[in-house]
């Protein structure tokens, strides 16, 4: 489990999240990004890898409002399920946004942009991560 715990809203650090919430939490942003047509879904599994999450997850939206719109909703979503806010770097622009959800990175672009970063190669690991069912 990556060692991450999110400041609250009153500036104190969250507990660590139990396994099973962060299975939770992968399987609401892999849900949410597949009901908002999100495309190329893909999830890179990171726990004993890296320290910085259990779970990154790639898409692509079609447009940069499309990404936009994912971003937001994803971050709603999890904030009615958890309660507990994350932070979202990349708007307005919306040619990549970076979800930090603690144990859950999401990584959205438009399909220009992630094909020029390639994340997916980068962090890989020579696993092959598996992809969603966008």
């Amino acid at each position: 489990m990556a060692e991450s715990h999110a400041l609250s809203e009153t500036g104190r650090k969250s507990p660590p999240a139990t396994p099973e919430e962060i299975e939770k939490l992968h399987a609401l942003v892999m849900k949410s990004l597949d009901d908002d047509k999100g495309e190329e879904i893909v999830s890179i599994p990171l726990a004993g890898k890296s320290s910085i999450a259990d779970y990154m997850v790639i898409a692509s939206g079609r447009s940069s409002r499309q990404v936009g719109a994912m971003a937001q909703k994803l971050a709603e979503r999890i904030k009615k399920e958890f309660g507990r806010p994350v932070r979202i770097e990349g708007l307005p622009v919306a040619d990549w946004v970076l979800i930090d959800a603690d144990d859950v990175i999401v990584h959205l672009f438009r399909p220009e942009v992630r094909s020029f970063y390639n994340l997916e190669r980068m962090w890989a690991f020579g696993d092959e991560p598996s992809t969603g069912s966008a």
